[in-house]
């Protein structure tokens, strides 16, 4: 297998710069209507803002909800700076009452949210925050941002994880996008249960397990590939994996049982045809004795290439460039949608609102969200009902469990798992799809309203 980076322990405390302000992580627009309903008086009504997607992308059964944790992280950083202020009054993006209202902001609104790792399909309010007009328009950009890119790579992670069949699956998409996305990507689809990264930063921020050997650079920079499968195999040990393809894969898997003997831990395998490299290289190492190789292949895999591999002697998969671009797999969509608002700066009399543009659609008024299962458990549909029409005296609650966790409130976060909790999780709301939901093949949403 590849060198492993564990996880931090459980408790430690990293040693990290206190978080840098996110509140210009934003559209300029979100300040400007700011701006007008400072000046009308809108900006203090009660409000209730959903996120939510108006459908899953077309092949698409189910969404995972991911980036909750780094949504609640920014929403605690999201306060506005004397020089920021100053900044945006010189553009005259706001106005001095504005820069009044802006001065020591911080959110003291609550949000309701599903939790990481949940399932979701169309229509779902994933996200649910309320306060003043004024404080939650201005969430607008950062929530989007956050959800929508990891909620899509959580979603393609979660196909990937069921098409591998129980195989080990690496993130290792960081040379692909910008840095900062590289650490939240490798960090979603660990949620979504791969089962690690190449990427430091997101071991040390989040304790994502990291792995790592070496690049074709590393061979190319020996005068032969002996010599460099001697070097890794020195340092890092017999159980290292070697990458085997710069030159010849055949050779190169000898090269690698000759450095490093029967206690090989791997080699890895970057092009040519995969599936049939696998058997190829699975064949050869049973031959020279070192049947405890794991066989690596990575090289632009998704969940298709995957699912085509699945009855190649393959023990792990790496995956990079089609997990983290956006070319393997569809955006969220999710969108931000005012659905509720009242006269005045209390939550009483509130009133539903919804947009009515022919396909961009919203439905008003505050939800609540449960999953209906079956008497085996199976997921049957998700009820989206009115917040209070579980509470009423006499209704009727049908067999399920509430989607829903109070995340922050009255300016304090309250909702903090541990990644595993929120692998853990996902792994149960996968448990309750009818099989026939984890298909790749186009097919109805696996549980509907």
């Amino acid at each position: 297998m590849p060198t492993t980076i564990a996880a931090p322990a459980a408790g430690r405390t990293l040693d990290v710069q206190p978080a840098a302000s996110t509140a210009l992580l934003t559209d300029q627009y979100e300040l400007t209507m700011l701006r007008a309903a400072i000046a009308n008086g809108t900006a203090q009504r009660y409000c209730v803002f959903e996120a939510f997607a108006r459908h899953l992308p077309r092949g698409r059964r189910y969404g995972v909800v991911a980036g909750l944790d780094r949504i609640l992280e920014a929403v605690e950083s999201f306060t506005f700076s004397p020089d920021q202020v100053l900044s945006l009054l010189e553009r005259e993006v706001i106005d001095i009452p504005t820069a009044r209202w802006l001065s020591g902001f911080r959110f003291t609104g609550t949000i309701h949210a599903y939790p990481e790792g949940e399932l979701y399909v169309g229509g779902s309010p994933v996200l649910r925050v309320e306060g003043s007009f004024g404080e939650c328009v201005l969430l607008e950009t950062l929530i989007l941002s956050i959800l929508n890119h990891d909620v899509a790579i959580a979603s393609a992670a979660s196909r990937m994880v069921n098409a591998a069949g129980g195989r080990r699956l690496l993130e290792m998409g960081s040379r692909r996008t910008h840095e900062e996305a590289a650490v939240a990507a490798a960090r979603a689809a660990y949620v979504a249960g791969f089962d690690a990264t190449s990427n430091l930063q997101a071991c040390y921020r989040y304790g994502v397990p990291a792995v790592g050997t070496s690049a074709h650079a590393f061979t190319l920079a020996h005068d032969t590939e002996a010599e460099a499968f001697a070097a890794q195999v020195a340092t890092l040990g017999t159980s290292t994996t070697l990458l085997v393809d710069t030159y010849d894969i055949e050779q190169g898997i000898r090269n690698a049982v000759e450095a490093a003997g029967p206690a090989l831990g791997g080699v890895r395998i970057d092009s040519g045809d995969l599936g049939a490299e696998a058997v190829r290289a699975r064949r050869l190492l049973d031959e020279l004795g070192a049947p405890g190789a794991k066989v690596v292949l990575t090289g632009d895999l998704d969940e298709y290439r995957i699912a085509d591999l699945a009855d190649a002697p393959v023990d792990v998969y790496g995956v990079g460039t089609r997990l983290v671009t956006g070319s393997g797999h569809p955006t969220a969509s999710m969108v931000y949608k005012l659905v509720a608002i009242s006269p005045d700066e209390t939550d009483r009399d509130l009133r539903p609102v919804a947009k009515n543009a022919p396909g961009k659609a919203s439905v008003g008024g505050r939800k609540t969200a449960r999953r209906l299962l079956d008497d085996r458990g199976v997921a049957v549909g998700e009820e989206v009902l009115p917040e209070d029409a579980g509470r009423r005296p006499g209704a009727a609650q049908r067999r399920g469990r509430d989607l829903q966790v109070l995340a922050y409130a009255d300016g304090v976060r309250l909702h903090r798992p541990t990644l595993e909790q929120s692998r853990a999780l996902h792994r149960r709301a996968l448990a309750e799809l009818d099989p026939a939901a984890l298909d790749l093949a186009d097919g109805p949403a696996a549980f509907g309203a």
